[in-house]
């Protein structure tokens, strides 16, 4: 399946194919630099990955980044930013950036936010003053930003939701995806800058299979699917993507918004997925969740506080390699700043490690093997969790 895109700032290579899953690696030519998938993005909400700076992300393998439309929007301002040469320079990040259509933080406001078929008027969590989003604003923000691949404005539902109030939001969402592309066409970096389309559709599988037929006919540089990860069970979440996936086109890039835990991000590889994002590794990083096989450790829990063991003693991580756990929970429970950095460095590293992992395996050949061995790892850790 093929469909033409909406501008010349991306070219996706689809590269080496799992022959017992979908997984697949591909090539990501954008504007400002190449990346491999399947990629994982850290999320930079307010131009900032937080805790990190951008020579540590690039010592860790990170290609792309994502930055949050809606909160850049507030703060500083999308014309300053503008002003001072786009989101790249204004961060020191001279690698490629995915910016959302803010749509998610717009939606997440709850009773400051009032949804209507132009757009989303909605108050600041900030200061509380009056704003409107509509898609031609999320277009025009995102062009100000700079970004290398822009998304479409779509309504995020809430979970659980009722039949009407999903076909309505659906429609919505596909009303807003052509009209978003329109703005985009119009724009004067349209030609720098990469369109991405959205599915929704809810839990609700013919929904989600008219959504990406009419987001594909409309033709977009790439396809993410969205409205997961909202409290749903994971089998709901997979059985998403299984309805979904195959009827993407196998020539652009798949984008699974805001998804998850390592395992999430296996499974959804497996799946056909090339691109995934979540603030998981940094938050849980901040509120002393670490990653370890395929499960976490608090590092609060008194157990630590003489241990002299790494976070994880299989990880190449700075962290690991230099610090010991009763160190970390020291820092921790001191409320020193540098546990948060070297906590994001380790959650961080395991990402990327592991998507490198997933790549290798694929290249290799043997990702159905990798997969399989994965899914029991995890089964066996937290089998009594």
């Amino acid at each position: 399946m093929s469909t033409p895109t909406t501008s010349t700032a991306m070219d996706f290579t689809p590269a080496r194919f799992c022959s017992d899953t979908n997984a697949r690696t591909g090539t990501l030519r954008l504007t400002r630099g190449t990346v491999q998938t399947p990629v994982f993005m850290p999320v930079g909400t307010h131009g900032s990955v937080k805790s990190m700076t951008p020579h540590l992300l690039k010592e860790m393998g990170a290609e792309i980044i994502l930055g949050n439309t809606y909160h850049l929007y507030l703060r500083p301002g999308h014309e300053l930013i503008d002003q001072l040469g786009g989101l790249q320079r204004f961060m020191a990040w001279d690698k490629p950036i995915l910016t959302d259509s803010g749509g998610y933080q717009v939606f997440s406001l709850g009773e400051l936010c009032k949804v209507h078929d132009n757009g989303v008027s909605f108050r600041s969590h900030v200061d509380g003053s009056r704003h409107e989003f509509t898609p031609e604003i999320a277009m025009a923000i995102q062009g100000a930003l700079r970004s290398d691949i822009a998304m479409v404005f779509d309504e995020c539902l809430s979970y659980p939701a009722t039949a009407e109030e999903t076909r309505r939001s659906t429609d919505r969402s596909i009303a807003w995806a052509a009209r978003s592309k329109a703005a985009h066409g119009s724009h004067a970096r349209a030609g720098e800058q990469a369109l991405f389309g959205i599915v929704q559709g809810g839990f609700d599988n013919d929904l989600r299979i008219y959504s990406a037929q009419a987001t594909v006919e409309m033709g977009f540089d790439g396809y993410a699917i969205g409205g997961l990860s909202v409290g749903e069970g994971k089998e709901l979440m997979y059985g998403v993507l299984d309805t979904v996936v195959p009827h993407l086109p196998t020539a652009s890039p798949r984008y699974l918004m805001g998804v998850g835990t390592p395992i999430d991000l296996v499974e959804g590889v497996a799946r056909g997925i090339d691109m995934f994002d979540c603030v998981m590794p940094t938050r849980h990083a901040r509120t002393g969740y670490l990653f370890v096989g395929w499960g976490r450790i608090n590092i609060k829990n008194a157990v630590h506080r003489d241990s002299a063991s790494p976070i994880d003693d299989t990880c190449g991580c700075y962290t690991c390699r230099h610090f010991s756990r009763a160190y970390l929970r020291h820092l921790f429970l001191s409320g020193e700043i540098l546990a948060h950095q070297l906590h994001t460095i380790h959650n961080l590293h395991r990402y990327l490690t592991l998507m490198a992992e997933m790549r290798e395996a694929i290249s290799a050949g043997r990702f159905g093997a990798f997969y399989r061995q994965s899914v029991q790892q995890f089964q066996e850790e937290n089998h009594h969790a």
